[in-house]
């Protein structure tokens, strides 16, 4: 049991001389950019290209694109999970993009969409983190 353990520990070495909060931040601020600094061409394309598509399917649904509303629970939540699409986020505050409020029923879907791909985003990056730090062996 101890060889596998010491196999295991081996096996997950540190994988680049950068920093790992770099790649952290990195991978929170573009989609795949922590995978990419390590030389993960392929995650780093599959995320950069869901994300970016997951987060485009959300606002061509009309979904809410949350600000910092500290009056209601769900509302925070939402927008921590917003937040963590990183730079899309910000692009998509600044140029005004997601509705204020949700008029159709399938707006509720885009709003999802926006969330969970913030979500995803924050997964990669800490992935990426986890590879940096030699955690976790590809």
């Amino acid at each position: 049991m101890t060889t596998n353990v010491q196999a295991q520990s081996m096996a997950a070495k540190k994988i680049t001389s950068l920093p790992p909060a770099l790649i952290l931040i990195a991978g929170w601020l573009v989609p795949g950019a922590g995978h990419l600094l390590l030389k993960k061409w392929t995650r780093a394309a599959l995320l950069f290209i869901s994300i970016i598509a997951m987060f485009g399917i959300g606002l061509a649904l009309k979904g809410k694109v949350y600000s910092p509303n500290a009056a209601e629970l769900l509302d925070m939540l939402n927008f921590a999970g917003d937040l963590g699409a990183g730079l899309l986020y910000v692009i998509a505050r600044v140029f005004d993009l997601g509705q204020s409020t949700v008029q159709i029923a399938i707006a509720d879907y885009g709003t999802k969409f926006i969330v969970v791909a913030g979500l995803l985003n924050v997964i990669a990056a800490v992935d990426a983190h986890s590879l940096a730090t030699g955690r976790k062996a590809s």
